[in-house]
């Protein structure tokens, strides 16, 4: 199937590794052109240049996604250096887990002032691509522990949270063409990725995590990645407001 990005622009927070890093390859092997932030430089730089060799523009800086300021005047930068902004991928996670004051600090500053601060910033642009060609996305990576806990923290609720404002901005822009949802997965597994760290610091959890999931098997980041890039595109302009999980089935909730 064409998805029909071949020469969109897509700004991608988070996007030198793993769901991030999955989701700009993707796109960019469907044509379209990309800018990616994290906040290691040498990894940025390596990102923009793998990138940039599938034949797209590419482009992309070392950004503290909690500094909003900083933020912004990138993403504003890169949609004049693409030429505008298509698409918006809100992929970065802080991940802290505990129910701390600080935990539940840096979870919102990152996952959700990061989230509100950069669609701030791309929203003219999107607004000015979906009156050019009918449809514009924004996408925001959650997880499935929105509505799944054994314990307080503040990681769920924090992710409950984008779940919630991706809803109303869906409703809030459905009139002009601009879409937002929402894509959750379920555990994810990656070489330097939280579960691989589980893995080898915490075999015995790792066991656990894994013997949970019904497919005997964690997500790659490229299961989340084509689910997310299919929302982004053209072909799904009709969908606007929902909450996809990712699971593999981990889940036990019926979602009506």
């Amino acid at each position: 199937m064409d998805l029909q990005l071949k020469g969109r622009n897509a700004v991608i927070l988070g996007g030198t590794r793993g769901i991030g890093r999955a989701i700009a390859e993707t796109l960019a092997a469907e044509g379209a052109n990309v800018a990616v932030c994290a906040r290691n430089a040498d990894q940025v730089a390596e990102a923009v240049s793998a990138l940039a060799a599938t034949g797209v523009k590419a482009t992309g800086a070392s950004v503290d996604i909690m500094d909003g300021e900083a933020l912004k005047a990138w993403i504003a930068a890169a949609g004049e250096e693409l030429g505008g902004i298509d698409i918006l991928v809100s992929n970065a996670g802080a991940m802290a887990q505990g129910a701390d004051p600080a935990s539940w600090e840096q979870n919102f500053k990152l996952d959700v002032l990061g989230m509100v601060n950069a669609f701030d910033a791309a929203k003219p642009f999107l607004l000015k691509a979906a009156e050019a060609t009918g449809d514009a996305s924004f996408v925001i990576i959650a997880s499935v522990s929105a509505a799944e806990t054994d314990n307080a923290s503040s990681y769920g609720p924090i992710k409950a949270a984008l779940i919630h404002y991706a809803k109303g901005l869906a409703r809030q822009y459905a009139g002009r063409h601009l879409r937002t949802n929402v894509v959750s997965p379920g555990t994810v597994y990656f070489k330097g990725g939280v579960w691989n760290q589980v893995e080898t610091n915490l075999p015995e959890v790792f066991k656990g995590a894994m013997a949970r999931n019904p497919m005997g098997r964690m997500a790659t980041p490229q299961d989340i990645a084509d689910a997310a890039v299919f929302l982004t595109s053209p072909r799904s302009s009709f969908t606007s407001g929902i909450n996809m999980l990712v699971d593999g089935a981990i889940s036990r909730r019926v979602n009506f």
